[in-house]
Parts: C-alpha cells; structure tokens; sequence
C-alpha cells in the first residue's frame, strides 16, 4: 500500500483509478459550485487554540450517535452510485465502517441493495430513504430496511427536485455507463475498475431494478428515477414516514432554524446540517456556518449532526467543538474506496481518526466528549449577520 498521510494522498490515486464520469460525480456541485467550495474552505477559517502542559495521556474520541456506540463521532454518507466507484463498493464500505465502529449509511440510490450489504455485515447500518410519488414502492422499501434489521432511518428532505450538476449531464452519467466513445475511451484506460466491474454482478442500482413496478433494467429505471422523486414533500408526510417507519429518524438537508424546530416539533431522533454537499442550492451558506443558528434554536430538543465539506479529523473536531453531536463523511471516504477498495475506506477512517485524536490533545482534551467552542477562534460574524 502507497503510504497514505491525508485524504488528499487518497484522492490523488482516486482520481487516476475511477472512470471520470464516476469522478466527477463525486467530486462536483451544482452550477458554479461556490456551496460546494466554501463547505470546505470555511472550515479554514476556523482556528483552533493549542494549549500545553497538560496530560495527554488514556484518550479517547468514543462518543454516540443517536445512542449507538461510535469509535469517533463520525458516520459514513449515502453516497449515490458507490457501487460504482469500485466493485461492490456499498458492501466493501459497509465493512470497513463495521471493524472501525462507525456507522455506515446506505442510500436509496446505491448499487448494491439492502439485502447485500445486511448479508454481508454482521452490524446493523443505517438507511437513507429518497421520498418517491410510488407510494407501494416507498411503503415496501422501509419494510425491506425494517426486515434487514437497519437501526436508523434517515429521510433526506433537500432532494425533492434535482439541482443541475454540469458535469454529470456532460458525461451522461448513468449506471452503468452509457457505451459512447468518449466513455469507451476512458474507461479503457482505468484497468483496475473494469476488472473489479466484470468480477461482480451489482452494477445497476439494486434497491430499484426488480422491485420497483415497471422497472426490470437500466433503461426502464431511467426514466423511472426522472418521475419519482416527490416535489410535494412536506412536514405531513414526513410525519407519515415517521409513523410507517417506527424506529429512530434522522432528518438530513436541514439548513435553517425554521426548519430545524419543525424536525424536532415532529420527533426526529436527530438532524443533519446538511446542503447534499454543495449538490443542491448552489449559492447557499456551508453547513458549518449554518450550524450555530440552528443549535441555538433547538437546544437538546433533537441531536445535532453535521454534513458536508469535512475532510481531515480537525474538520471534525471542528465541528463537534461548534456543537455538532456527530458529523458525516461523504467523499472523504469515497476517495479511499475508489482508490483502494475496502483498505482505502479503512484508511479514510483512520486518517481521520489520527488527526482528531492528535489534534484534540494538543488543544488540551483528552475525551471528544468534553470538547467545546473554547478550543476555537472562530471570525466575528462566522454564523450570523446576515441580512
């Protein structure tokens, strides 16, 4: 293995193994990607106060997530189409999140399905859910997250309609990939992804194909995702989600106090920060600037997490010391796995791990659960006055 010392050495390999309509899938936002950029940059503007002589010794960064038991106050993304990123890929993710202890989040939009990846773990994940108009469609797939003994249920709320990704129209993205020269010529150079690709059978998105109505192979599924999801989303039927489901909830793609009281006021377990990770609304604040207001306004009311923009483990540490409970990694580990399969997830997760270990005792703490904003130096006006 290349020796690996942050998750920009992970990228690098990433970027030279995974077919660039998979690259760029991940590694974009829409429209001008201003959100997508300042998720990252703002944390830079954070700082973080070193203090010394103090005993460093029996830390420890084990904290929980809605309850459950975590290594670090970290979980992993939905990612859609991570089964293209590498073979199998849902799975190989899943499993190294499992050994590391860490939640693993498996989206509606993934390429292995529920029943795989529970087949193949020996933990309960969690499972994010995209609302769609097929009503039996929706009521079955929480049945199958139910049956697949998932722990969480978390409904992503900022994807009713779809946020114009210029790069993903460009390279006609699909899954698998549409055979065009352009395409052909690529993926003829990333040997490595196409041998993992002929070794397995997972390469449409399995929570879909055969079980929704109609949709029996890629090109029916096409136009079926295109139809599905829900524009009339809205408090009432999340509150129908909530009931249908029975278990924890978690809502992710809250961005405003308004909207934050509405997901505690229903009883959601949690809420994640989240602007789908400059995906969306291009234009909108980063999520670490949103945070503050919208902890102020809920209080304890409803846990707190975090999404989007994090990239090392003093993003994260970051991001607890603001308040956040736990906080989400998306392409940081979809890096790691196209570069190196379940390895590069593994070593994601400790990267990661390392930084806010080391970075948390040099600001004088030994236990992440006792870490607050006084480690950090954050600029007059970061969350707020705003006209």
């Amino acid at each position: 293995m290349p020796v690996i010392t942050n998750i920009d050495d992970l990228y690098r390999i990433y970027r030279r193994r995974v077919p660039r309509m998979f690259h760029d899938y991940c590694e974009s936002g829409s429209w001008t990607e201003q959100t997508f950029r300042e998720n990252s940059s703002d944390f830079d503007l954070i700082r973080l106060r070193q203090r010394v002589a103090v005993d460093m010794t029996n830390r420890t960064t084990a904290t929980k997530m809605i309850g459950e038991d975590v290594a670090m106050p970290v979980a992993l993304a939905p990612v859609g189409m991570t089964g293209m990123q590498h073979a199998d890929g849902e799975i190989k993710a899943a499993r190294a999140a499992e050994k590391f202890g860490v939640p693993f989040t498996l989206t509606t939009m993934s390429i292995c399905s529920i029943e795989d990846v529970a087949e193949h773990t020996s933990k309960p994940f969690w499972f994010q859910l995209y609302v769609m108009r097929d009503q039996d469609f929706l009521a079955r797939i929480i049945q199958r997250a139910k049956d697949a003994g998932v722990s969480a249920l978390v409904v992503t709320l900022d994807l009713q309609i779809l946020g114009q990704r210029h790069k993903d129209i460009k390279n006609g993205l699909s899954a698998p990939p549409k055979p065009t020269l352009a395409n052909m010529i690529n993926l003829s150079t990333k040997w490595r992804w196409g041998l993992g690709m002929l070794g397995t059978r997972r390469r449409q998105f399995g929570n879909i194909v055969g079980h929704a109505k109609g949709v029996s192979d890629p090109s029916d599924l096409m136009a079926w995702t295109a139809e599905q999801f829900d524009p009339k989303l809205d408090w009432k039927q999340i509150e129908q989600i909530r009931d249908m489901w029975g278990g924890k909830l978690i809502l992710k793609g809250v961005m405003e106090p308004e909207d934050a009281r509405m997901a505690a006021k229903i009883g959601a377990d949690a809420i994640i920060v989240s602007n789908h990770g400059g995906r969306q609304l291009d234009g909108a604040i980063s999520s670490i600037r949103a945070l503050e207001p919208i902890l102020e306004a809920v209080g304890d009311k409803v846990e707190v997490h975090l999404d989007s923009g994090i990239r090392s483990g003093q993003d994260v540490l970051k991001a607890v010391a603001m308040g956040a409970r736990g906080t989400f990694i998306g392409r940081a580990y979809i890096y790691g796995l196209g570069a190196m399969g379940e390895a590069g997830v593994t070593r994601a997760l400790e990267v990661i791990h390392r930084e806010l270990d080391l970075s948390m005792a040099f600001c004088g703490h030994r236990d992440i659960k006792n870490v607050s904003r006084d480690i950090l130096r954050v600029p007059r006006g970061f969350s707020g006055d705003w006209d």
